[in-house]
């Protein structure tokens, strides 16, 4: 069986330093507003999965078949070596392109939980027992640096993931990709797309009000990280459309007026009645802009596929 490796980049005490940091910066400044890599622990991630499989959350499922239908497409017009995979978790919709890619040497999952990255790294060596797996414990948005694998290189941005970002941290992100791969190289990403507002609320407001508590989990994250007093039943949840910036914005708001304390910090936090903090951005796309951010960073956008139902999209550009 080839080696799995596990290297850590990221020092042992950064996510927690990263959290306190994140909590004192957005909740002190107005809107407050908190990033959305904070939902994920155990319980949030269980949450994701239960979101993935609701009938109004159609991202994962419209990825899932451009993949099975184009990872053929993918693997030839990249004759990739190394795939490398930015926020992998699980590596679940990875397992098509890896099928896919007779070349393949070299895999190279990047995610901030050791533990996920163990799972999904010997599961997939055994399926896959010639596969070299080097797992990287790292935040792919700062310092990344990739092990010395064979060319040419793939790098997998999933999910709509891309979308979290703000313009301005979405240039700075492609940019850092570019850094990372030699002319030639790929970038496979993808987008969810613009579309009626109506099917894009209820993919983060929905009926059974799983998304609602997926958004409250951060609060209850913050409790037991920071020893906060945060009650999640005090905050509604939720789901605008912003047309100017065509993306989804995911808010709690307050529902009476009230203080809570985190000791960890030294602060008390007051939020009035009604009040939003905005804890996700999730940018909607269409080709040209897709095509723009990507050409600004450096690649050529080659191919660019949809699911039969035009929501979501996977676009293959080249490092140049």
């Amino acid at each position: 069986m080839s080696p799995f490796t596990v290297t850590r980049t990221l020092p042992a005490d950064a996510t927690a330093e990263a959290l306190r940091a994140d909590v004192a910066h957005g909740l002190t400044r107005s809107p407050k507003q908190l990033p959305p890599k904070w939902f994920y622990d155990a319980r949030g991630s269980e949450l994701f999965e239960q979101i993935t499989e609701l009938p109004e959350y159609y991202p994962t499922r419209a990825e899932r078949e451009i993949l099975e239908e184009r990872a053929a497409r993918i693997a030839a017009a990249t004759g990739a070596r190394t795939l490398v995979e930015l926020g992998s978790g699980s590596s679940e919709k990875t397992r098509h392109l890896l099928r896919a890619l007779p070349r393949l040497a070299a895999y190279v999952p990047v995610d901030v939980s050791e533990s996920a990255l163990t799972l999904a790294g010997r599961a997939l060596l055994a399926e896959h027992p010639e596969l070299a797996v080097h797992a990287l414990v790292a935040d792919f948005e700062s310092g990344l640096v990739l092990p010395d694998t064979p060319g040419p290189r793939l790098v997998a941005f999933l999910g709509g993931t891309i979308g979290n970002l703000l313009p301005a941290e979405r240039a700075s992100f492609l940019g850092s990709v570019a850094g990372l791969l030699a002319p030639g190289d790929a970038l496979l990403l993808g987008t969810d797309l613009v579309k009626d507002e109506a099917t894009l609320v209820a993919a983060y407001d929905d009926a059974q009000g799983v998304t609602a508590r997926f958004n409250k989990n951060v609060l209850t994250v913050i409790d037991r990280e920071l020893g906060a007093d945060f009650d999640p039943d005090d905050f509604e949840h939720v789901a605008v459309w912003d047309r100017r910036n065509e993306w989804i914005e995911m808010r709690l708001r307050a529902r009476t007026e009230l203080t809570a304390k985190i000791p960890a910090l030294d602060l008390a936090v007051h939020f009035a009645a009604g009040e939003e903090m905005r804890t996700e951005v999730s940018a909607k796309f269409r080709p040209e802009r897709v095509r723009a951010e990507l050409g600004a960073a450096g690649f050529e956008l080659r191919e660019w596929w949809t699911d039969r139902a035009g929501r979501f999209a996977l676009s293959l550009a080249v490092r140049g």
